[in-house]
């Protein structure tokens, strides 16, 4: 008895049967396979791929029944897609769909040494020796074959991808040494519900952005569109409607059932994109067949004869009508290729079910950062190098100067030193940034390394990636603290994973800056002031570096891109606005907060904390305005309390040098943490939590933190941040 509800077993029954009984779908395709430059051979390759994918799909299914798999959204209805391992070289960077498996393993193909069906099952099986993320995610993915992995394609991977086909004539510009070759399309596929996501929307726009200028952007959107989101339907004609007519990206739509119409339309869009160098939609007509995945039953939302009529339009149906109507191959020979591939992917199963397991959260979090054995420095650019750029400016080395100023001294001296970095953000080239931290870099760097985006900031972050593809050292600007929630899951979800599920095959090194916190007295509200990091705290392997004075700034910001360029680490760099053009310390006209510019050699090693003062009565750790704030306090206490305070500044947020900071205070009697970011989800928690797990003999312990509030506008600010009053008196307290 057949179970309606195992579907996959009713699609898998079903071909054999209407091939034997040649009851194949209808097509309005009449493309003939010389006409669109296929011989017999080719399709029997491509139908191989398909047949291949399809019985992953299988196997993947039959194994989670055994409970030896653990993935099973699957290609089935997408096998058509084949036809891009074919017509695009192994060397276009593909960013894919979680669909792709048939493109996957006629890609793999152009490379003779190739063991597709083995890496699919290997992720399937979730097993250490699968060859990209090593079994911690199911991904397609190849270093050899210029796939990064993508974990769940839900638009988040458009963004880069306009970036990685953006470097590619500024990589020639710039003289850049481009690990694709130049010549290369970038491509990118993704599902018609995907199309809705604000992500999606905001590539697209990138893309149509940079047509307008007149930019290359060798790029091809590719929309496999089966018409489901899961259980939501796309209206027919919904894709076609948005890409038809819109500007600056060229659309191309045909079968994604039919090999013939396929591999024309993947065909007349590389010709298109490889001469023009503009961006193409590919629009490709699917279906989707088994569900979205193992777990779902499809027929809880979608009528039986919903699901006959799409099960009956399966693509290797088509495909067989293909080779019978051409004569390529009889029935009888269909069915006996069909069963032979079942044969051959069950064999493998069984012998990759036997591989091992990760085994330990060492082993697994072992690729969270990458490691790079033999990492490349770049030189110090020379002193008439500097004369060259700086010319009039130079006299500025020699002077003092505030966070704002030295910055500014600071970028210009790490563009000078790493040809491959590049800055961008919005307002960031002619205006110099919001705060000025920008001024006049692209007048003498040229406006193609520092240069201005839309007001996206997933674009922002999207286009880093792509371009860290390429072997750009990217410095983004992110204008406020608060507008990277616009767009944070392209640093948690993509940039930050990236070598998590690649084992450090793949990288995409970057310099995030952004303008933070409060203390703004009056400007901006909420949306300018933001002092919560919590955001960036938890996300795995990424770099927090906060500095709160201009000295400090310059020495962590190049020990920051050496991380980036050298160990390919993703960074974000947080700048206290409050104060960039702070010069005081203690009274008006005292300049303690104006700094001489480090020498072009000197940096702040990664985790070394900032240690003022000295005494074991009290500790004061804090960071950026906690710190210039608790400096302050030190001196008071001194002054008027004959108390000796030890100002430690952290600096360095994530991951937290616990080491350096249990020794600084292992002999203090009293710890005061100066937190302005909110108590709720604060560093303050995690420092306490340090303490409290490692001193058998703790010391007395505060914290002063923001309240758990927005921040508002206007003077209400000091209501709900920490400032000199508060911070003075909870030390005082301590001290009693």
């Amino acid at each position: 008895m057949v179970d309606i509800y195992n579907r996959a077993q009713i699609v898998d029954e079903n071909f054999t049967r209407f091939v034997q009984q040649e009851q194949f779908p209808e097509t309005s395709v009449t493309w003939k396979p010389e006409e669109v430059g296929l011989d017999r051979g080719s399709l029997l390759d491509l139908f191989e791929s398909q047949c291949i994918s399809r019985h992953l799909d299988l196997q993947a299914r039959s194994l989670r029944k055994k409970n030896h798999s653990y993935y099973t959204i699957g290609s089935s209805g997408h096998e058509g897609n084949a036809v891009l391992g074919k017509v695009f070289r192994h060397t276009d960077m593909a960013f894919l769909h979680y669909r792709s498996c048939a493109m996957m393993i006629q890609r793999a193909k152009q490379k003779p040494d190739s063991t597709s069906i083995e890496d699919h099952l290997l992720a399937f099986v979730a097993s250490a020796h699968d060859p990209i993320s090593g079994g911690r995610h199911k991904v397609f993915g190849s270093a050899s074959l210029f796939v990064p992995p993508q974990t769940s394609t839900i638009a988040s991977h458009l963004p880069k991808s306009v970036g990685a086909a953006f470097s590619l004539h500024r990589a020639k510009e710039l003289n850049i040494e481009s690990k694709i070759p130049l010549d290369s399309i970038i491509l990118c596929s993704f599902g018609d519900a995907s199309v809705n996501h604000s992500t999606a929307q905001g590539a697209f726009n990138a893309a149509q952005w940079i047509s307008f200028h007149k930019f290359p952007l060798p790029l091809i959107f590719i929309c496999e569109d089966n018409g489901l989101g899961i259980s939501v339907e796309t209206p027919p004609s919904w894709i076609e409607t948005l890409f038809k007519n819109r500007f600056g990206i060229k659309y191309i739509a045909g079968s994604g059932l039919d090999l013939l119409d396929a591999y024309r339309i993947a065909k007349e869009a590389e010709a298109y994109v490889r001469k023009s160098r503009k961006p193409v939609f590919l629009h490709l007509k699917m279906v989707r067949l088994m569900g979205h995945a193992g777990s779902d039953i499809e027929l809880q939302y979608r009528r039986p004869e919903q699901v006959e009529k799409t099960e009956q339009d399966d693509p290797l149906l088509h495909s067989a009508r293909i080779l019978m109507t051409n004569h390529y191959l009889h029935a009888g020979e269909i069915i006996a290729l069909y069963e032979s591939i079942r044969t051959q992917v069950a064999e493998c199963a069984l012998r990759m079910i036997q591989y091992p397991k990760l085994q330990s959260a060492e082993e697994i979090m072992s690729s969270i950062s990458p490691k790079i054995e033999t990492p490349q420095h770049m030189l110090l650019p020379t002193e008439k190098e500097r004369g060259s750029i700086f010319g009039k400016d130079s006299k500025r080395f020699e002077q003092q100067g505030n966070l704002a100023a030295l910055l500014n001294l600071g970028l210009a001296d790490i563009l000078l030193q790493y040809p491959n970095t590049l800055i961008f953000g919005e307002d960031v080239a002619s205006k110099g940034g919001v705060y000025q931290i920008t001024a006049g870099l692209s007048e003498k760097f040229g406006f193609k390394r520092v240069f201005n985006s839309i007001l996206d900031e997933q674009t922002i972050l999207g286009m880093a990636i792509g371009l860290a593809h390429n072997g750009f050292l990217p410095i983004p600007e992110i204008q406020f603290l608060a507008y990277f929630h616009n767009a944070e899951d392209q640093i948690r979800g993509e940039a930050a994973s990236l070598s998590f599920f690649s084992k450090g095959q793949f990288t995409n090194p970057m310099v995030v800056r952004i303008a933070s916190f409060g203390y703004q007295k009056g400007f901006g509200g909420h949306f300018h002031n933001d002092n919560s990091l919590a955001v960036l705290r938890d996300i795995p392997g990424i770099i927090i570096a906060c500095p709160s004075n201009g000295a400090d700034a310059v020495q962590m910001l190049r020990t920051c891109t050496a991380l980036a360029y050298e160990q390919k680490r993703v960074i974000v760099f947080l700048e206290p606005i409050a104060l960039y053009a702070s010069k005081d310390l203690h009274e008006a006209g005292d300049n303690q907060w104006m700094f001489s510019y480090p020498a072009i050699d000197k940096t702040i090693p990664f985790g070394e904390p900032g240690v003022y003062g000295e005494g074991d009565e009290l500790a004061i750790i804090s960071y950026a305005n906690g710190h210039y704030l608790s400096r302050q306090v030190e001196k008071i206490l001194k002054e008027q309390h004959q108390i000796t305070a030890k100002i430690i500044d952290l600096r360095w947020l994530a991951p937290l040098n616990k080491e350096a900071l249990i020794k600084e205070i292992q002999t203090s009697k009293r710890v005061l943490i100066v937190d302005e970011c909110r108590q709720t989800g604060s560093l303050s928690e995690e420092l306490i939590t340090m303490m409290v797990e490692n001193f058998p003999n703790l010391p007395k312990i505060r914290r002063i933190t923001g309240h758990d509030s927005f921040i508002p506008l206007g003077e209400a600010w000091k209501y709900v941040l920490p400032d000199q009053k508060r911070i003075l008196s909870a030390a005082l307290e301590l001290l009693k």
